[in-house]
């Protein structure tokens, strides 16, 4: 599964009402989120379709990591518009909500039912996902994540008629993301790239794209989050975030955003945050199963191994995550976002039903495993 159709580069966006003429559509629905809205991003891509004739409604008020009631409200708002194409300008929330949103204005379907049965999910209107982060790789998956807050959860909803019709990769629209964004949303890619490479259902396909991920990213991150102004950096992560996406539609992500979720849905930590705390300390309890993948990321990232020994190698690459987070100033205690020891149990509780990632892994986690690496949190 992929886009249909994908446009990178550098002012790309001007690509957007050639791309909306394909599919005749005459009044489009724009999904946003109140950061993005207020850079001004979304400006040009609106001036641009008004002036070709194209009407244009706006949900620009996406949350962050949104809740089931607070997308069902979106999808009502965005059914009166009556519109024949879905755009998402933005990160991994907004793209989310506006698959949903493209799915459900087909039909009578309620985000409950869907997600109690996702092989009912229909094609929806047509979709075109614009990011503007390197990143969740959103754009370039067939999954929708929505929060339960009453269960803690992020709960991924999971269908091939999710998948955009057309991308625009643009890194002009991430030249002014600021550091500790560019950073959290990086190593995001990053591990979504070397979950996908390690995970069970690792294949040719996935293992060629998350290998480019880790070398584009590893390469580009530290500049992109120093000089954001550096196009090339800027550009080699978009293609890197959009790689690990297509990863995790074609073998899928493990442990790390399993453990993660919990931290998102009940602490609203941030996505990016929490997978970076948990990225080395997962690989480390993955060692012994996955040594010679590690040996692979070793040299897409660069690292000098010498005459080291394949589990010196691994170790290496360990640490280079864990160096990597620092440099990057990502916390690494959660302590900083009120979580305290006395929280595990309850983490390790919802993170055990998290089993379509769990069961991903390539090594399997009993309670008492998870307990030890939350225990490293702080």
């Amino acid at each position: 599964m992929m886009p249909k159709h994908v446009i990178a580069g550098p002012d790309s966006i001007n690509e957007i009402v050639k791309l909306v003429k394909s599919f005749g559509a005459d009044k489009v629905l724009m999904v946003t989120d109140k950061g993005v809205w207020n850079t001004g991003l979304v400006d040009k891509p609106i001036k641009l379709l008004t002036e070709a004739g194209i009407g244009v409604e706006v949900i620009n008020d996406v949350p962050p990591e949104p809740e089931i009631k607070q997308v069902e409200e979106l999808v009502k708002r965005a059914r009166d518009f009556r519109c024949d194409m879905v755009i998402s300008i933005g990160g991994g929330s907004a793209m989310d909500t506006a698959k949903i949103i493209a799915a459900l204005m087909v039909g009578k379907k309620s985000i409950k039912e869907i997600m109690e049965a996702a092989e009912t999910i229909e094609k929806g209107l047509p979709t075109l996902m614009i990011a503007t982060t390197a990143g969740t790789g959103s754009e370039a998956t067939p999954n929708a994540i929505v929060t339960i807050p009453e269960q803690g959860l992020k709960v991924g909803i999971v269908s091939r008629n999710f998948m955009a019709d057309y991308v625009i990769l643009d890194p002009m629209l991430t030249v002014k993301l600021p550091p500790a964004i560019t950073a959290s949303t990086g190593i995001d890619a990053l591990a979504h790239a070397i979950e996908c490479f390690i995970s069970k259902k690792a294949n040719p396909f996935s293992d060629m794209l998350a290998l480019t991920a880790i070398r584009l990213i590893c390469s580009s991150i530290k500049t992109a989050y120093t000089t954001g102004e550096n196009l090339q950096a800027r550009h080699n992560m978009i293609l890197g975030s959009f790689y690990g996406g297509m990863c995790i539609a074609s073998s899928g992500t493990t442990a790390v955003h399993a453990l993660s979720y919990p931290l998102g849905g009940r602490y609203k930590i941030p996505h990016g945050v929490s997978n970076a705390m948990l990225l080395a300390h997962v690989m480390e309890f993955n060692k012994d199963l996955i040594v010679d993948k590690l040996s692979r990321v070793a040299f897409e990232m660069e690292i000098e191994v010498g005459a080291a020994s394949k589990d010196e190698v691994a170790d290496k690459v360990i640490e280079g995550l864990h160096s990597l987070v620092r440099e990057l100033n990502i916390p690494s205690d959660l302590r900083q976002y009120g979580v305290g020891k006395k929280d595990i149990d309850t983490l390790v509780e919802e993170a055990s039903k998290v089993t379509r990632l769990l069961d991903n892994n390539p090594k399997v986690l009993s309670r008492n495993d998870m307990e030890k690496i939350y225990k490293k949190l702080f």
